[in-house]
């Protein structure tokens, strides 16, 4: 993996959209916008209470600290406007004629505008003709057709945000921004999308947009101004950075960008790493085929599905029957192999010490009773049993629990058994499922009476960090482990398996002690 950063910042500009009710509140956003870091204010109009045109728009270029972009977006397009079109017309034409920087009209108003101000369009300022499709991503040839209409509309600047309803829709939208011709600003919204907004800089779009706070958007799937400079390194992406990124579903939830996007700054990586919402892996990975597209993390309910689309498979990672580290190689061919049983198993075996020292494993002859069946359940009772401790599969389904605990010389057990099952005490638990993740997090796989026969209780779950199995635990005077030890512990080989570099141990532990 190439190490170095691109040379200085890349010129994809960082616009924040300003929404409020006055103009004096519009203006302290803007002084806000210029501290976060955005490069330029997208003025949106529409959402003002009420707007008296010349002096509003005079005093808002007057008093912005940043090059403007000024949007009157009319109900019908998405917006807030719902009055009639002469008007809105003027305070555009106004805004031009004071001073602003761009203005964005609507292509299917475009025609209109066009005739209304008679090509009177003040050299400074850019027109941008935009389109938005709340509905779906169509296909690459509509996307070139609609991006020719939008040219063919007097734009200086094409835009068009289309919505994902799967992450491959923004393969093709990339695919139009990086063969464009003229300047072009290409999103796709939702939370499916929200790759077209950070990579644009690697494909060549014109601006971003970054919002100034979490939850306050102008359209689905906005990062905010943070999260693209300190936590996804936004000025230093480039042509040549790799994409890395986490699949899972959900995924959101995942602290991985956190991780390694800040290992990736310090050791001077020229990498981006995401967060991937996927729907069908399969598909995911004959869209993003290409190597610069460069390693994925996996999570649930991926694991198992994802070996399958590999080319080729670490023998442990095959034993196990689950990947949880994918790699694209220069040739094309998808390597996987798992980190997840590394990660689990040091942390539990470092839980049960007590500080003498041991020869051979601490679990070696212990009941280990693993609660899912899944990619992860799969690495931990793999784990477990080569550790030479005797294993018990626990799963709502008894035939998959069957046959993990075949594969591993184990006993199976359906879930609502789990209470009751107490054959002796000092045992290990380890839940490898989602049960107790945010938002539910009062949902627990075991009652807390069962948990007074286990020595120690595991749970691969790290948000929140302690969830209620694991108080429960510790309240039934159980020794602990946290999901962040395994997110650790299985981040470190990945780290190396992308890189080449050591691992930065002391920073992934410095970064995760906040979780």
């Amino acid at each position: 993996m190439e190490v170095g950063l691109g040379m200085g910042k890349n010129p994809t500009l960082i616009c924040a959209p300003i929404m409020a009710d006055t103009v004096n509140q519009m203006v302290e956003l803007m002084h806000k916008a210029k501290f976060k870091g955005a490069d330029i204010v997208e003025v949106r109009l529409d959402h003002m209470k009420s707007l008296d045109p010349r002096p509003d728009i005079e005093m808002l270029i007057r008093e912005c600290p940043l090059p403007t972009l000024f949007t009157y977006r009319p109900i019908w397009e998405g917006g807030e406007y719902n009055g009639d079109e002469i008007s809105r017309f003027d305070a555009l034409q106004l805004a031009m004629e004071l001073g602003a920087d761009h203005i964005d009209i609507e292509l299917k108003a475009a025609h209109e505008f066009m005739n209304h101000i008679r090509g009177n369009k003040p050299e400074k300022c850019k027109l941008i003709v935009s389109s938005h499709n709340y509905e779906y991503t169509p296909s690459a040839e509509e996307l070139g057709n609609l991006v020719a209409r939008i040219q063919a509309a007097g734009a200086d600047i094409v835009k068009f945000a289309t919505t994902a309803n799967d992450i491959t829709d923004v393969a093709r939208v990339l695919q139009i921004t990086v063969h464009s011709q003229v300047p072009i600003i290409a999103m796709v919204m939702g939370e499916r999308g929200i790759m077209s907004r950070l990579l644009c800089p690697k494909f060549g779009a014109y601006l971003t947009f970054g919002t100034l706070e979490e939850g306050k958007v102008s359209a689905p799937g906005q990062p905010t101004i943070d999260e693209l400079i300190s936590l996804y390194n936004f000025r230093s992406i480039n042509t040549d950075t790799k994409v890395f990124g986490i699949i899972g579903k959900p995924v959101s939830h995942s602290k991985s960008p956190k991780l390694y996007n800040r290992a990736f700054k310090e050791a001077g990586v020229n990498g981006v790493f995401v967060h991937l919402l996927v729907d069908d892996v399969k598909k995911f990975f004959e869209t993003y085929s290409s190597p610069d597209f460069f390693g994925f993390s996996c999570t649930i309910p991926h694991k198992e599905v994802a070996l399958a689309c590999c080319d080729e498979v670490d023998p442990v990672a095959k034993s196990i029957g689950a990947v949880n580290c994918l790699i694209r190689r220069p040739n094309g061919k998808l390597f996987g192999c798992n980190t997840d049983y590394i990660g689990a198993i040091s942390s539990i075996e470092i839980g049960l010490q007590d500080g003498a020292s041991q020869i051979g494993s601490p679990l070696a002859g212990k009941l280990f009773v693993v609660i899912g069946a899944g990619g992860a359940g799969k690495a931990l009772a793999y784990g477990a049993k080569e550790k030479g401790a005797r294993v018990v599969i626990a799963n709502r389904s008894y035939d998959r629990a069957r046959d993990l605990a075949e594969l591993v010389g184990g006993q199976a057990l359906t879930l609502a058994e789990l209470n009751s099952f107490h054959p002796e005490t000092g045992m290990i638990l380890a839940n490898t499922t989602s049960i107790g993740m945010q938002p539910n997090v009062e949902e627990t796989p075991i009652s807390k009476e069962a948990l007074r026969y286990y020595e120690l209780v595991f749970d691969a779950i790290y948000t929140p960090k302690i969830t209620r199995l694991l108080r429960e635990a510790q309240e039934a005077g159980s020794k602990i482990v946290t999901g962040v030890e395994m997110f650790i512990g299985q981040a470190y080989e990945q780290y190396e398996r992308f890189t080449g570099l050591p691992a930065p141990k002391q920073l992934f532990r410095d970064i995760m002690a906040d979780y």
